[in-house]
């Protein structure tokens, strides 16, 4: 049977840490920042982990990576 293929688009928005995790980064950085605090959009340049409902499925997405 021959290999899975990665989906590119979920490779360059998740990356695996060592002890198996999935980090993400945060939506809503991209456009209309006046109208969000300072203190909003700080908190969003930080990275999160998945839920481990989602940890899941994104795994079968990037299963080399």
């Amino acid at each position: 049977m021959p290999k899975m293929k990665t989906k590119k688009a979920a490779a360059k928005r998740f990356k695996k840490t060592g002890t198996g995790k999935v980090k993400r980064s945060h939506a809503f950085t991209s456009h209309i920042l006046e109208s969000k605090s300072p203190k909003r959009k700080r908190n969003l340049r930080k990275g999160a982990y998945l839920s481990k409902g989602d940890q899941k499925r994104i795994e079968s997405l990037i299963t080399y990576l």
